[in-house]
């Protein structure tokens, strides 16, 4: 059996022996699952580029490209320039343009690539002269950007706009006017304060429940044009109390990454489709799991996702917007990235102690591939660390 020393909130150290025995990797089509599912995918730095991390961003995009291309093919989408990709935390919206595009031309090279792309008003400082049509202009900027290049609109919520508007009528006539112009029915972006603290009190209301009477009142209004709504405020109680008051032609894509699986498989009264993050980390895990539950096999399905969810709680655990970290660790784990780099330096916002917690729920989780590789890589982790 494979083990490596491990250290532990006390300091000291304790073998960990692996003893998952890993999901392989299978490709599947969308259409064998009975969800949509979209994955947020992250972005992979160029270590070896001359920059400084904190203020230039450096992209490996061979590698970040190819990441793409293994969602595709176990089925799954892959909601673009999104949080998940450090939008707003290291990826700015140049960067972003330059990542939609690329991404949209491998997309175009096969003909399974479901994919839409994170439009927002990142590009906007906010601030006291700003005013909501300069939001809006905002917004038709980027959305027009990803229409021109034949792409899908995710509506990402806008940090300007949280602190422009004084009253609820001020989101609705952002969203509003942009919802009128969309050429195609988008995705909105409900992302909690948890995940960017920036977007507190969104939606004009100083509480979820009653933010989200607003919220409704502008899907109602655009019915038409809104596929769905992705809520991430990391409560299964308040999407489920939402999912039930949509429109029937509006879909719920969850964005709970503390919930997931019993959202996903839903109850009598309806289901969420998804829009995780964590389905980056555990991509063969969501794909094998949504498979199993097209087949009617809910019990596979549980048994599949379940062992994953205390590995997202933990990767997503507070402050939450840190999450991105372990996304990245995982992939360097399996092999998917050759370094553990972010841009914008973000390798440093967790700490050695979650890192190997991290790998520990990994391998109980089933998603180390390769468990030999993941332990000389977490030796490597602990020895830059200190830790030999």
């Amino acid at each position: 059996m494979t083990e490596i020393n491990l250290p532990n909130a006390d300091r000291s150290m304790t073998a960990y022996r692996l003893t998952g025995d890993p999901i392989p990797f299978v490709k599947h089509q969308a259409s064998d699952f009975p969800r949509i599912a979209y994955a947020a995918a992250h972005v992979v730095a160029d270590p070896l580029a001359v920059n400084d991390p904190w203020l230039t961003p450096a992209i490996d995009w061979e590698t970040t490209l190819k990441f793409r291309h293994r969602l595709w093919d176990l089925g799954l989408g892959v909601a673009e320039a999104m949080d998940t990709a450090q939008r707003g935390m290291g990826l700015g919206w140049a960067e972003a343009q330059e990542l939609i595009r690329r991404a949209q031309a491998e997309a175009r090279t096969r003909d399974d690539s479901l994919i839409a792309y994170g439009a927002g008003t990142d590009h906007l400082q906010p601030g006291p002269d700003v005013t909501i049509a300069d939001i809006i202009s905002a917004y038709e900027e980027q959305v027009g950007f990803v229409e021109g290049e034949g792409g899908r609109v995710i509506l990402m919520a806008s940090r300007a706009l949280a602190k422009a508007a004084r009253t609820p009528e001020d989101y609705a006539e952002v969203y509003g006017r942009i919802l009128s112009q969309v050429k195609q029915p988008v995705v909105l972006h409900w992302l909690g304060e948890m995940f960017d603290p920036a977007l507190e009190g969104y939606w004009g209301k100083p509480t979820h429940e009653a933010a989200m009477d607003v919220c409704l009142e502008v899907i109602r209004a655009h019915a038409d044009k809104v596929d769905g709504i992705k809520i991430s405020l990391l409560s299964k109680e308040k999407e489920v109390a939402m999912r039930r008051r949509l429109p029937d032609s509006v879909r719920m894509y969850t964005g709970d990454d503390f919930n997931y699986a019993e959202l996903i498989a839903g109850d009598d009264e309806g289901h969420s489709d998804a829009l995780l993050g964590i389905f980056d980390a555990i991509a063969p895990a969501a794909s094998a799991g949504l498979a199993a539950l097209g087949r009617g096999s809910e019990n596979e399905f549980f048994e599949l996702l379940e062992p994953t969810v205390p590995l997202s709680r933990h990767i997503f655990a507070s402050p939450t917007r840190f999450y991105k970290t372990g996304v990245v660790f995982l992939a360097y784990l399996n092999g998917l990235q050759e370094h553990f780099t972010m841009i914008g330096g973000q390798q440093s916002t967790r700490s050695l102690q979650h890192l190997a917690e991290l790998f520990r729920l990994a391998d109980k989780a089933r998603v180390l591939a390769d468990p030999e590789l993941a332990v000389d890589r977490m030796r490597r982790v602990l020895a830059v660390h200190g830790i030999a």
